[in-house]
């Protein structure tokens, strides 16, 4: 993948509601500025598997008011006007398409990705493991030769670059092979968002190689891997922790030359345990946002949380928008 946005001048992507308010529009730049860019593309078509609560359901049409999605919404018909009654939402220019339960809505709307009716999926009220376990089917599910993984796009305050954690969602322990696909889809979609210089960060609890911590023996074979041409699109280095991967001083202080240490922007953790607890102490402590998506599918599949903040929800829609574009992209020039 290698579309890449043209953002230009950051001002021009100020949401115009935050001028008045100029904390507000600081506490949520990069947001700010990744929807604006998202705009300048093509709306999407997206299926939203189950939106049967005021917040997920909100959420779409937010998106779509926005235009940055056309939603198909995917679920039980009846149930979901009542809520827009309740909400006070108009679906009138909305399609439904109906579906009994969650099960049902989470395989009719990966049925739309593999149809070509849709480029993204977005997860509604239903849990998480009930859309994947769809989208992962070997009948009928929609994976790639790629692993799926999960990215964290974080906008953390007072941290002059957006930040991508992977993976804190989807696999569990992962392999080496693994994080190859895990790494490849971070670096794929850093490129999509519009970055150019991809720095991943391979983390670990220290930044020397230690037979006895495993984390340690496969950055540095993920690091050479790299050199050979196994990852490509982005400068690797590992292992790292956390602090000397994005703090200048830390790196100095430990003494590690390197073009990543100290300004990484893709962050890539030993395990889900390891990443869901960094992404949610950025969050919880440091104030941060996470938009999240899950990659290496044949569409992007959109992971929003009943506690996400509007904007968060508009941004994980945004960088869905930006990994459709880059794809479609990137198929123009192979077909060139």
């Amino acid at each position: 993948m290698t579309g890449q946005s043209n953002i230009t001048n950051p001002a021009d992507f100020v949401n115009p509601a935050n001028l008045a308010n100029p904390a507000a529009s600081e506490r949520h730049g990069k947001y700010e500025r990744l929807i604006a860019a998202a705009k300048k593309e093509n709306t999407i078509k997206v299926a939203v598997a189950h939106p049967c609560d005021e917040v997920s359901l909100t959420g779409a049409v937010e998106a779509k008011e926005l235009g940055l999605i056309e939603p198909i919404l995917v679920g039980p018909a009846e149930r979901i006007r009542a809520i827009a009654t309740k909400a006070g939402l108009d679906l009138t220019a909305v399609e439904i398409v109906d579906a009994q339960h969650s099960h049902e809505s989470a395989a009719k709307a990966v049925e739309l990705v593999s149809s070509g009716k849709v480029e993204a999926l977005m997860k509604g009220s239903l849990h998480t493991d009930e859309l994947m376990g769809a989208a992962v089917s070997k009948q009928a599910g929609i994976r790639t030769s790629r692993r799926i993984s999960h990215c964290f796009v974080m906008d953390v305050p007072n941290h002059p670059d957006a930040l991508i954690v992977t993976d804190a969602a989807i696999n569990i322990a992962p392999t080496l092979e693994d994080k190859v696909d895990i790494i490849q889809n971070a670096i794929d979609l850093a490129h999509a968002l519009g970055v150019e210089d991809v720095r991943v960060a391979i983390l670990s609890a220290m930044e020397t190689v230690n037979s006895k911590v495993p984390s340690t023996i496969e950055a540095a074979a993920l690091c050479k891997m790299a050199e050979r041409g196994q990852i490509t699109g982005a400068i690797l280095d590992g292992p790292l922790a956390l602090d000397n991967a994005i703090s200048p001083e830390a790196a100095a202080i430990k003494k590690i030359v390197s073009p990543v240490a100290g300004r990484a922007n893709v962050l890539a953790v030993p395990d889900l345990e390891a990443g869901n607890m960094l992404a949610k102490s950025l969050s919880f402590l440091a104030g941060a946002d996470a938009a999240g998506i899950v990659l290496g599918a044949r569409a992007p599949i959109i992971l929003t949380s009943r506690a996400d903040s509007v904007i968060t929800r508009l941004a994980s829609c945004a960088v869905a928008v930006m990994v459709a574009a880059a794809r479609r992209k990137s198929a123009s020039a192979s077909i060139a």
